[in-house]
């Protein structure tokens, strides 16, 4: 199965080349806002997330731990306080997310400094203008696509900021559509979706190392990172 012919987005880098950089990658990283969800807020100033990208979200790192037989770090970096993200953080037991953080760069730097990482050893999935510094450093870059802003889809194009663009945005499970996309690369959907269904000891294994990690929560404090729970 060629996974272009499955997947209706657009492969900025060929799908192999995806692959020989995914297999370097230590740490999956999702700004919130418009990748998880439209982007719209309520006067809580929270926007929701959903449960078809949190399954694909858990079988990413599953995968993930089956290939390389360790946990990899999964968290979220956003510029703005919303409780849905801090739900979802726990819930999930990602290991980290940084929020109020509105020059995302300095998330990044504080993220590899702590996991002792280089750039290129991240994933970031992300979708508009101030994700787009972290984007130009990172190793694998799946960006959200919107028929609203076509010319700064073409600056991150022209600029080669995207390793792969959705045909879906962030209200129609962009997060599925590229988890899927991911893990099909790696020629190991079916078994990865088969062990889950299963619930056999390799994910029985892996959800238990995964419920007991505890979520880092970090912002901003003048010009540095601070840890601070919401």
């Amino acid at each position: 199965m060629e996974i272009e012919e499955v997947f209706n987005g657009r492969f900025l880098t060929p799908p192999a080349n995806i692959l020989a950089k995914l297999e370097k990658i230590k740490a999956y990283v999702f700004d919130w806002d418009g990748v998880f969800n439209n982007g719209q807020k309520d006067e809580n100033n929270t926007s929701l997330f959903n449960e078809i990208d949190a399954m694909g979200v858990n079988m990413l790192r599953f995968n993930h731990y089956k290939r390389k037989g360790v946990m990899p770090l999964f968290g979220i970096i956003t510029g703005e306080r919303n409780s849905a993200s801090h739900s979802f953080s726990n819930r999930e037991h990602m290991d980290f997310c940084y929020y109020k953080i509105k020059h995302k760069s300095t998330a990044l730097e504080h993220l590899c400094n702590e996991h002792n990482l280089s750039p290129d050893e991240i994933l970031f999935m992300f979708d508009d203008i101030l994700d787009l510094d972290v984007a130009a450093k990172v190793g694998v870059r799946m960006m959200v696509s919107r028929p609203s802003n076509p010319l700064l889809i073409k600056y991150a194009e022209e600029r080669q900021l995207m390793d792969y663009l959705t045909e879906n945005d962030g209200n129609k499970h962009a997060v599925r559509e590229v988890v899927e996309m991911l893990i099909g690369l790696t020629g190991r959907y079916d078994e990865t979706i088969a062990d889950r269904i299963a619930y056999n000891n390799t994910y029985r294994e892996f959800i238990t190392k995964r419920n007991s990690l505890p979520t880092e929560y970090y912002t901003i404090d003048g010009d540095n990172i601070i840890p601070k729970k919401p």
